[in-house]
């Protein structure tokens, strides 16, 4: 059952704690009820800007010639079929890039704006790991031990067995919870429901589990909802509150917040659209900009800039979010066990995931959420970090974004000496996916 005055709470606070970021759009569109809005988002003709707006250039500045040739060519051409805009930071010793391409939104044309908020999906999890560290170091959540221990009347005996540390890699083996809806057009008619995190952790623990904690690895939203509700329970706060003074306000990331029950994104922010079934049959763009993330919460429904998650991606990999020593080692520790699916051997630390790219490997985390796909990522050392997000039109498919492929390679080289990546398996229609 649902707690009105805690999602109530937790809605505020989203709100009031994001830090000095500005108000967003005047009213919401008018809702009918929960699963739809009374009147329809736009609908565009698929893959270009309006043929009387032409598309903006590319803009960049850059420190290394190669570096920069390499990323404008990476994002030429938007927007496109895979993609309505881009925007991508790299830093680090061995080069500087800042650039954005694309249009804000396919109705106006206007070029894309690089300060620009956007979704940034399972990018959320290493913040959400990274309090849980943090809470580790002060001796108020310890990571061997039972996750039900700190939350009994939530997590059955039957998962008894499931550590923190197993929540956070992945080796939990909790199913995922039951999400209404099997096709993108039914999730977006849906996209006003609020989902509680208690519910979806009684949907996943009610049902059998897919394999013995610490045997496999399997990413799924699930172990970082537990988690932010574990987070709730030995503070006495909300989640948001805890990652705001913990994370955001420490590091001045005055523009990530947490949207709560809000669909919108606050601010200015490009337009995200997806290819879908559209009311007449045929199939094209639609807006998708508005669009609740209750059910990501705290494994998924982050908002950012690249400039913010740039900061963040930094600190952390100095040791300034999660100090250095043991309990960030965590987070570039992968387990030793295979993927449930494929066999292939574990991807996933603790809040992060791990690709060899270029002959290194590079340390990160990817997001999606329907419109938009993010990626922070680093070598161990800081020499080379990137950020970007693309408003990608087929942000939930089983391959890789195009253009967000074509950007890790120009940044750090080829995955595997191969030309092409596979996303690593769905956690569901959350968040998918170095993995979202």
């Amino acid at each position: 059952m649902r707690n009105p005055r805690r999602t109530a709470l937790r809605a505020v606070l989203a709100t009031a704690l994001v830090l000095g970021v500005t108000a967003g759009p005047s009213a919401l569109p008018a809702l009918a009820s929960t699963t739809g809005p009374a009147r329809p988002a736009p609908v565009l003709a698929p893959t270009t800007a309006p043929a009387s707006t032409p598309a903006p250039a590319l803009t960049g500045a850059s420190s290394d010639p190669a570096l920069a040739r390499r990323l404008s060519t990476a994002l030429a051409g938007l927007p496109s079929a895979d993609a309505t805009a881009a925007l991508v930071r790299v830093g680090g010793r061995e080069g500087v890039w800042r650039g954005s391409s694309g249009v804000h939104d396919l109705v106006s044309g206007r070029p894309a704006d690089p300060g620009a908020r956007f979704r940034a999906g399972s990018v959320t999890k290493v913040f959400t790991a990274a309090v849980v560290l943090q809470l580790a170091g002060e001796g108020r959540i310890d990571l061997d031990a039972g996750a039900r221990s700190y939350l009994p009347e939530l997590i059955p005996a039957s998962y008894g067995g499931v550590t923190v540390r197993q929540l956070l890699n992945h080796t939990h083996g909790i199913p995922a919870p039951d999400i209404p809806g099997t096709t993108v057009e039914e999730w977006y008619a849906d996209r006003f429901r609020i989902h509680d995190p208690r519910d979806l952790v009684r949907s996943a623990t009610a049902k059998r589990r897919e394999f013995e904690p610490g045997e496999h690895q399997h990413y799924l939203n699930i172990g970082y909802t537990i988690a932010g509700l574990l987070i709730e329970r030995v503070t006495g706060d909300t989640y948001e509150h805890q990652v705001g003074v913990r994370v955001l306000k420490p590091l001045g990331l005055r523009d990530t917040s947490f949207p709560g029950t809000d669909p919108r994104i606050a601010g200015r922010h490009n337009h995200g659209y997806q290819t879908m079934r559209l009311d007449d049959g045929t199939t094209g763009l639609r807006d998708v900009s508005v669009w609740g993330t209750t059910d990501g919460w705290a494994a998924g429904d982050l908002i950012s800039t690249t400039a913010d998650l740039e900061r963040f991606t930094k600190a952390l990999f100095r040791g300034r979010v999660v100090p250095e020593g043991p309990l960030l080692d965590e987070m570039f520790t992968l387990p030793k066990v295979t993927h449930l699916k494929t066999g292939e051997d574990a991807a996933y630390s603790v809040g992060l995931s791990m690709k060899v790219l270029g002959g290194r490997e590079v340390w990160g985390k990817t997001g999606g959420r329907w419109g938009y796909n993010a990626a922070v990522a680093s070598t161990r050392d800081g020499a080379r970090t990137l950020v970007h997000s693309v408003n990608s039109t087929d942000a939930k498919g089983q391959d890789m974004n195009k253009v967000a492929q074509k950007i890790m390679v120009a940044a750090y080289g080829m995955p595997g000496g191969t030309a092409s990546a596979r996303r690593t398996p769905s956690a569901g229609p959350a968040t998918r996916g170095l993995g979202s």
